[in-house]
């Protein structure tokens, strides 16, 4: 295995651009998001130097901001004080030079509240809140369900719409009636749903980060905020390369650096395994952060790893 502190060699051959544009105006975590995995220790335990050490190289690879304990980051199989752990190193780690939002949603109203409580004293930017899963409530517990956790703290909210895994949409009519409150600003878009999402873009001013890698520029061209990546753990310049070439004016090349990342993406995102199992798998192969998964999930076969490796290769030779 590779040295875990040195970057892979073929990362510096796509470098960010000299002069960068400014952030959107409505982007309230910043453009380039990566949803980033919770490394663990060969014994299972947080790994919160390898934390810090990724983290640093997400930043200094163009991310505007670190999403923690989210899907990626196996937060269903972190307790509430290691959640609370991380990110407290990983502001210590990245400073102001980056945004941290932090996963807290869970399937019970209390729960959520105090993870989001915790999250907000440990030095959290804002709050990453999925639906409640597994009991699945209407849509009027939802709603109140979010109302709850942004009266309840400080930091602004980003309603999380990823109904594949918790069995509860968040409807577009009830994302506009809780745009309404100060604290929701955002939504993280992983419901691969269009029309919705256009709704709720025109008539509201909530900022839509696509959680779907593969949807990235289409979402960013409609008037998106940005993205929650999670091949970005991997290929961070490339991710804030596409946003970049996009607010620059060059449509074509940011298409063709999408089209060039699909590849990947397909690799990471549609293998059938989770997108924590494939970014870790493709980390520990480049030497960097991630250790083992926690159960039930478990690593990715030899054959997988390997295709990984040679399609993460052919990405960055091409970049």
């Amino acid at each position: 295995m590779n040295d875990p502190t040195t970057t892979p060699p073929t990362l510096a051959a796509t470098p960010l651009p000299a002069t960068l544009p400014p952030s959107r105006p409505d982007t309230p975590f910043g453009r380039a998001l990566c949803a980033m995995v919770t490394p663990f220790t060969d014994a299972g335990a947080l790994d919160v130097d390898g934390a810090q050490r990724l983290a640093e190289r997400l930043v200094a690879g163009g991310c505007e901001g670190l999403v923690l304990s989210g899907t990626t980051g196996e937060s269903p199989t972190t307790t509430d004080a290691e959640k609370a752990t991380l990110v407290r190193a990983v502001r210590e780690a990245v400073g102001g030079r980056a945004s941290i939002v932090a996963g807290v949603g869970t399937a019970d109203t209390r729960h959520t509240v105090e993870l989001a409580l915790a999250a907000e004293k440990a030095g959290a930017d804002g709050l990453l809140v999925v639906a409640p899963y597994y009991s699945r409530p209407p849509q009027d517990a939802v709603a109140e369900h979010f109302r709850e956790i942004a009266d309840a703290s400080g930091l602004p909210l980003v309603l999380y719409d990823i109904p594949g895994r918790t069995g509860t949409r968040i409807e577009p009519e009830t994302m506009i009636r809780l745009a309404g409150h100060p604290r929701i600003v955002a939504v993280k878009d992983c419901a691969y749903d269009l029309l919705g999402t256009q709704k709720v873009l025109a008539r509201t001013e909530l900022a839509y980060y696509a959680g779907c890698d593969e949807q990235v520029l289409p979402l960013y061209a409609l008037g998106a905020a940005g993205c929650v990546s999670t091949v970005a753990n991997v290929v961070p310049r490339q991710f804030r390369s596409l946003l970049d070439l996009f607010d620059a004016g060059d449509t074509p090349g940011a298409a063709r650096l999408q089209r060039r990342l699909l590849p990947l993406i397909d690799r990471m995102m549609s293998a059938g395994l989770p997108g924590a199992v494939t970014a870790k798998s493709l980390l520990d192969r480049l030497g960097l952060p991630a250790g083992p998964l926690r159960p039930p999930l478990r690593p990715a076969d030899r054959e997988t790893a390997d295709g990984l490796l040679a399609t993460y290769r052919q990405l960055v030779s091409a970049c």
